[in-house]
């Protein structure tokens, strides 16, 4: 779908909330009509499990997969990785083996835009995307900024969420500036939001600039 939104759901701490953000929102939204792809980027696979999936180690095709044969230059069908998941969103799943694949990351050519190889080829498909990132500032993350129109962290009112916190922005507008021009982080504090905000409408904001 040409107006397919790319969204990552970042924060280096975890226990933020991302998970069950992106949980709640893919499911809301598919609920309302969407077509919503959820990848999971965090080698953890908490969003995996969360969706019913509940031995991700066992499963063939994942998202470590895909981009392994990005890197390798080799053809790549994305579909033969995602699950249709009961709830009504589609899943990219993933596994332990995402954290060998970022070790691998880091001497890959064009290794920030692995995963945007990955999303380009099943955007046409969808009208959101959403990547929960895992809980670190590393090349899965970049590559989740990298790859996203626009940017969620989900954070707690406590002094150590609020100490990340600036260290990620820092992060988030770096990778704006050297790598993703278009990227937008949705400030709250910036806009007089309705009293009832349902998901539909939570994105037509983040699409502001």
């Amino acid at each position: 779908m040409s107006n397919c939104k790319v969204i990552a759901l970042t924060n280096q701490k975890g226990g933020a909330g991302k998970t069950t953000t992106a949980v709640n929102l893919g499911v809301s939204l598919a609920q309302q009509g969407e077509k919503v792809l959820l990848i999971d980027a965090d080698a953890q696979a908490n969003l995996t499990m969360s969706l019913g999936y509940s031995r991700p180690d066992d499963l063939p095709d994942t998202l470590s997969n895909i981009m392994q044969d990005i890197i390798d230059d080799k053809p790549v069908d994305v579909s033969k990785s995602i699950l249709h998941n009961d709830e009504g969103v589609d899943l990219l799943p993933s596994n332990i083996e995402l954290s060998e694949l970022e070790v691998r990351l880091i001497n890959a050519i064009s290794r920030e835009s692995v995963l945007k190889t990955c999303i380009h080829e099943v955007k046409k498909n969808y009208s959101t995307v959403l990547i929960d990132c895992m809980p670190s500032l590393g090349m899965l993350t970049i590559n989740a900024l990298a790859a996203a129109d626009s940017v969620v962290i989900p954070t707690q009112p406590h002094y150590l969420s609020a100490k990340g916190l600036e260290l990620l922005l820092r992060s988030v507008s770096k990778v704006k500036w050297q790598i993703n021009p278009k990227l937008l982080m949705w400030k709250k504090r910036r806009m007089k939001l309705p009293q009832s905000l349902d998901c539909l409408t939570l994105l037509m904001w983040m699409g502001q600039s």
